[in-house]
């Protein structure tokens, strides 16, 4: 795994000894798994039409990932929102 230049700060400093990794309070962990919860719970149902081989084509890179293929969808859905897959732009 490459890490950038704060990352590796971090890495040093725990491996020296700087750091120590700190115990999460019991209302701490309550409000982290509750955030988790609430991040992946999927509430909508949508319905889409895809081409043929466009949806053979997502179905076998989900079943190389080992997962459903409406997860992958779901997820690449949920990075282009956040703006980590992005559009390329032709000419």
């Amino acid at each position: 795994m490459k890490l950038n230049k704060e990352e590796k700060g971090i890495l040093e400093a725990y491996e020296k000894g700087a750091m120590r990794l700190a115990t999460p309070s019991k209302k701490e962990k309550a409000t982290i798994k509750s955030m988790a919860e609430r991040t992946f719970r999927k509430d909508r149902r949508v319905t889409i039409r895809l081409y043929d081989h466009d949806l053979k084509g997502i179905q076998k890179k989900a079943m190389e990932k080992g997962m459903p293929y409406q997860t992958l969808i779901s997820g690449m859905i949920h990075q282009y929102v956040e703006g980590d897959l992005v559009e390329s732009k032709i000419g």
